[in-house]
């Protein structure tokens, strides 16, 4: 059943308030991206007139769009949010997305992993709707992790009408997705009715880009390295999804209004996350990163 805007927001409110009142230490993983920068609004609509009482949580790869980092630090300072940065210093220096397989264990899956240990949060928001790619389209609301953040099918409980049990032992913790039932599409009008500002890359602009196997990659700075085969031409891009720039593509377009990436997202038929290398990585696939506890 299709669902209106104002029931999505009114049902992800409910949850946030309800987790936040069952949590001893919550905390809100901040991405930077467009879901990210949604679940903040969400957040802030949920508490007011009150500051926003949960802590954010980014985990710095060294590896972002330059263009999410600073609107990072504008968005903190515009909702007055207290936000976390966290980095696996120890293995930042020697591995690299360009050619090392395990860049995405170390540096986003240990580095979460590290953080909420250090911090010993118990209940662990996210950005994750279940449209976004396939692993994603059977976890819960309410996503149950072991002492080790691991994930497992038979640790799951049932949610009839959105009911949710909060019951965990010890040094056990919970994920939670209150966009679940959002859509690329309610995102994108949540957007547009709200007025948010999201990161520039999500709009087609004339743009550095270096092709690989037919995908453009941006040429952001001299952290990429030009291998004697690329070349660097500009073309109009845009990105359906952000992560680490080396390992998302972006997509030829035309779309630089919130109105025009509606149309054309209603048209698209590839998967929003199609551009995201860390997906079809057969050593890790998404459904093995969220068993180890990438998301």
């Amino acid at each position: 059943m299709k669902r209106n805007l104002k029931e999505l927001q009114e049902e992800s409110i409910s949850i946030i308030r309800e987790t936040v009142s069952n949590s001893h230490k919550p905390v809100v993983l901040f991405s930077i991206g467009k879901d990210s920068t949604v679940l903040l609004d969400l957040f802030k609509k949920a508490f007011y007139p009150l500051d926003i009482p949960v802590k954010f949580l980014h985990i710095d790869t060294g590896w972002k769009f330059s263009e999410m980092i600073k609107f990072k630090f504008q968005i903190a300072k515009k909702y007055n949010i207290d936000l976390e940065t966290y980095q696996n210093k120890k293995d930042f220096k020697r591995v690299n997305p360009f050619h090392d397989s395990n860049y995405t264990d170390l540096m986003k899956t240990k580095a979460l992993k590290d953080a909420l240990d250090t911090q010993k949060y118990d209940f662990v928001f996210g950005g994750a709707r279940r449209d976004e790619e396939g692993s994603r389209s059977k976890e819960k609301i309410l996503s149950h992790r072991s002492n080790f953040h691991t994930w497992t099918p038979e640790n799951q409980r049932l949610e009839p009408w959105n009911l949710f049990n909060y019951e965990k032992k010890d040094n056990e913790s919970f994920r939670v997705f209150p966009l679940s039932n959002w859509t690329e599409i309610n995102i994108w009008e949540y957007i547009k009715d709200s007025n948010l500002k999201v990161v520039p890359l999500y709009f087609a602009k004339e743009r550095k880009v270096v092709i690989k196997n037919n995908e453009y990659f941006l040429y952001d700075d001299k952290r990429f390295v030009l291998s004697p085969n690329d070349e660097v031409q500009k073309l109009k891009i845009r990105f359906r999804t952000l992560g680490c720039y080396p390992l998302t593509a972006g997509i030829e377009s035309n779309a630089d209004t919130v109105d025009k990436i509606i149309r054309e997202v209603k048209k698209s038929k590839n998967s929003e996350r199609a551009g995201r290398k860390i997906d079809l990585d057969k050593i890790g696939s998404m459904e093995l990163k969220k068993r180890d506890g990438y998301f």
